[in-house]
């Protein structure tokens, strides 16, 4: 085979059928949670996702199908990817307490670039019903994750002595709730507290005090030695 006839073989790396549909469905879910989370479900508009994409409505009703199939799978998206975040820790990698406080940094860090999942998770609340678009088997195992993680570090941590046990030691749903109400609250009431209080969560001067308070909060819950 000649170099010339080499250089028009199709790149394997290149474009695909496969590879377009799912950067167009990407793009789709980004502007969806977008709109979403700025106007809720029944505020949002899918002809204000097609605007911020390179896309055609009937491409968005092809994928989805409808707009409340859309909204759904946009909040789903949202929940993989904070569950995916957690997942790439190592957290096998660290000392239990080490760990945890990773988790929790990894929990403020994502939510804080994402603040369109706490919107989106606000609004999903506020529907009749509640969560009726979570109400899933697939859904909740992608998200039982969150509480395994918590199971592991606790399980190592009470073996190595770092953490408490006993009756009244908390679970890892215990955790998971105060770790997921602390960063919840600090994103999706900063502009409320900044102007009731004159203290903005998630940046300025009080961004790292802030920071290092939850995470002391959820340690001391766990730690034998809440001094350390």
């Amino acid at each position: 085979m000649t170099h010339e006839q080499d250089s028009t073989a199709p790149d394997p790396t290149g474009p695909t059928p496969r590879r377009d549909a799912e950067r167009t469905r990407a793009a789709i879910l980004d502007a969806a949670i977008e709109e979403f989370s700025e106007r809720g479900l029944l505020g949002g508009r899918v002809d204000a996702i097609v605007e911020r994409t390179a896309t055609t409505k009937r491409m968005v009703y092809y994928y989805f199908e409808s707009k409340e199939r859309l909204y759904q799978a946009a909040l789903i998206e949202s929940y993989r990817r904070i569950r995916q975040t957690e997942g790439a820790l190592d957290l096998a990698a660290l000392a239990p307490a080490d760990g945890l406080r990773a988790l929790v940094r990894a929990t403020l860090d994502h939510q804080e670039h994402n603040a369109g999942f706490i919107r989106l998770v606000m609004f999903e609340n506020t529907l009749a019903g509640g969560a009726i678009h979570l109400m899933d088997d697939d859904v909740r195992a992608l998200n039982r994750s969150a509480v395994l993680i918590l199971e592991d570090l606790l399980e190592r941590g009470r073996r190595s002595g770092d953490f408490r046990g006993g009756p009244d030691a908390p679970t890892a749903l215990d955790l998971h709730q105060v770790i997921s109400s602390l960063s919840f609250f600090r994103v999706g009431n900063r502009a409320t507290f900044r102007e009731l209080f004159g203290r903005d969560m998630v940046a300025g001067d009080e961004r790292e005090h802030v920071l290092a308070l939850i995470e002391t909060t959820v340690l001391r819950l766990v730690l034998a030695d809440p001094g350390r």
